[in-house]
């Protein structure tokens, strides 16, 4: 049994829905902010569109909600080592690709009223499926994230399948443009979606 299947309705995050819906509240302040206006902006300017869940018996109440965009995987700016691990399971003819087509998460966020019932691992695979159904209107092979890099957020992406594109953290400093003693904030990970197509 799916909650999200089985007692919600999926639906564009619109200003009308955001505006007539119960505050959605969520434990990171950033996100609360993006999906309570900021969405609208980032989809206006063509950057992201925002997706949600309401909970049947209350339309009004936000269950949880997401942001995608276009993106690609450059895998001419990775190591050999990260690149070969991640075209791993990529036809011989393709590895030489300068990107991998992707999708991004931008923002993800699960209410704070249904923390703890695995919805953000439901909302994940629901994203994992819809990438690869055969009316999907774009090509997609990997799902990339950039995780806050603290526990939580990374044990997350990496129990839902998720693996780092830079395994080492020096390397992606430098990719992002870090100097040596500077935080990496982020962490760059992505899912292949041929694990799951048939």
């Amino acid at each position: 049994m799916s909650f999200l299947a089985d007692f919600c309705s999926f639906q564009v995050l619109s200003k009308e829905l955001s505006e007539k819906c119960h505050p959605f509240y969520c434990d990171d302040p950033d996100l609360r902010e993006f999906f309570a206006s900021d969405f609208i902006n980032y989809r206006n300017d063509l950057f992201g569109k925002s997706y949600c869940f309401t909970l049947d018996e209350d339309p009004l109440q936000i269950v949880c909600a997401f942001t995608i965009s276009n993106d690609s995987i450059r895998a001419n700016i990775i190591s050999k080592t990260d690149k070969n691990r991640l075209s791993r399971r990529i036809s011989n003819q393709k590895r030489g690709l300068k990107s991998y087509p992707a999708v991004l998460i931008g923002r993800l966020g699960v209410s704070m009223n249904f923390e703890g019932k695995g919805i953000g691992r439901e909302l994940i695979e629901f994203i994992k499926s819809w990438f690869i159904e055969p009316d999907n209107k774009t090509g997609c092979r990997f799902i990339v994230v950039d995780s806050y890099n603290k526990n939580g957020p990374i044990e997350f992406y990496l129990k839902n399948g998720f693996n780092y594109i830079f395994k080492d953290v020096e390397e992606e400093k430098r990719y992002a443009g870090i100097l040596d003693h500077g935080h990496l904030n982020t962490r760059l990970m992505a899912y292949d979606l041929i694990l799951i197509s048939s």
